[in-house]
C-alpha cells in the first residue's frame, strides 16, 4: 500500500489576535528547542518551558513564556507537550519517568531517532505524534520551515493548526516510526550531495580553482539531478530499470575516470571508490545493460 502524506502549510508570524491560542509546553532549550518555542510565542500561544539548565529559558521568559520549576509540572501545564532533546536516550531519562503525567495530553516528539524508538515511545500515551524537523533553527515559524510528522491521524488533525505554526507540516499517517524514517532518508540525500561538492572542491582545488567558482556549477548540476531522481523512483516502483538515459556501464566508465583523476592528484579516493564498487556489484548480480537506478536492489541487499 502507497502511503500519502498529507500536507499543509502555514506561516507563523501573527503575535496573537486575542483569539484563544492552545497553550504549549516545551521541553528541551538547545538551539532547536528554543527556536519551537519562540515561533509558538510569536503565534499567541501560552507558552510553558522546562530545560535542565535553566538559564537557557531566560530570553524566552522575558518573552512572555513561562518557566516550569520540574518536568512533570511541564507536563501538566498545557494539553500539547513538544519534546526536542539531544537523542532517545535523553527522552527516555526525561519523560519516561512521569509518563503518568501525559494522560490526557498530546505527546510529540521532536527528537532525532530511530524509526523503533520512536514506536517505544508512541507506547507511552494514546496521543502521540513522532516528529522530524528538515530546517535549522532560524528557518523555524518561516514558510521554508518543514517538518514531518506521524503517528496518530485524528490527534494530528487536533492539533494541525498549532504545529502548522512552526513551518510547513506533513503527516505520513499512523505508523509512528515513519516520520523518523523519513528523516534518516532526506539526511543521507543530504550527506550524499554534500560529500559530492566536497570531493569535487577538493580536486579543483588542486587547479586552484576556488570552492566558490566551483559552487554555481555543483548548483545548477545538482538541480538537474532532480530529474533524473523523479524518473529512477518510477523505475523503482515499477521494479524494471531500462537505459533510458545511460546504460550502467557508462556510468562505470565514467566513475574510473573520477577515481584516476582522484588519485592523480593526491585527493582521497574512498568517496568515488566507494561508488564505482556499487555499480560493479550490480552489474555482477546480472544489472548489465540497466539505468544506474537498478542500484537500488544492491542497497536492498538482494546483489
Amino acid at each position: 500500500m502507497t502511503n500519502t502524506p498529507d500536507t499543509a502549510t502555514a506561516t507563523a508570524t501573527g503575535t496573537g489576535t486575542g483569539t484563544e491560542r492552545e497553550p504549549v509546553t516545551v521541553i528541551g532549550l538547545g538551539l532547536m528547542g528554543r527556536a519551537l518555542a519562540a515561533a509558538f510565542l510569536d503565534a499567541g500561544h501560552p507558552t510553558t518551558v522546562w530545560n535542565r539548565t535553566p538559564a537557557k529559558a531566560e530570553e524566552l521568559v522575558a518573552r512572555g513564556a513561562v518557566l516550569a520549576p520540574s518536568v512533570a509540572d511541564a507536563l501538566r501545564a498545557a494539553p500539547l507537550v513538544v519534546v526536542c532533546l539531544g537523542d532517545t536516550a535523553a527522552v527516555r531519562e526525561t519523560i519516561r519517568p512521569h509518563r503518568a503525567e501525559l494522560d490526557g495530553r498530546t505527546f510529540v516528539n521532536l527528537t532525532s531517532g530511530t524509526a523503533q524508538e520512536a514506536r517505544e515511545m508512541a507506547t507511552w500515551t494514546t496521543a502521540h505524534l513522532d516528529g522530524a524537523i528538515m530546517s535549522i533553527p532560524e528557518t523555524i515559524g518561516r514558510p521554508e520551515a518543514f517538518l514531518l510528522f506521524s503517528g496518530v491521524p485524528e490527534v494530528f488533525e487536533r492539533h494541525r493548526d498549532t504545529l502548522s505554526r512552526l513551518g510547513g507540516v506533513t503527516f505520513f499517517g499512523a505508523d509512528p516510526g515513519l516520520a523518523s524514517l523519513y528523516d534518516v532518508a532526506l539526511l543521507g540525500v543530504m550527506w550524499g550531495t554534500l560529500n559530492a561538492f566536497l570531493h569535487g572542491a577538493a580536486l579543483l582545488g588542486t587547479a586552484k580553482v576556488d570552492a566558490s567558482a566551483f559552487a554555481p556549477f555543483a548548483n545548477r548540476w545538482v538541480s538537474s539531478v532532480t530529474g533524473f531522481i523523479s524518473a529512477y523512483a518510477e523505475q523503482i516502483d515499477r521494479g524494471a530499470y531500462p537505459a533510458e538515459d545511460a546504460a550502467l556501464e557508462t556510468h562505470l566508465a565514467t566513475m574510473k575516470y573520477l577515481v584516476r583523476e582522484s588519485a592523480a592528484a593526491g585527493i582521497d579516493t574512498d568517496w568515488p571508490a566507494r561508488i564505482q564498487s556499487l555499480a560493479e556489484r550490480a552489474i555482477d548480480a546480472g544489472h548489465a545493460g540497466t539505468s544506474y537506478a537498478s542500484l537500488v536492489e544492491v542497497f536492498r541487499g538482494r546483489a
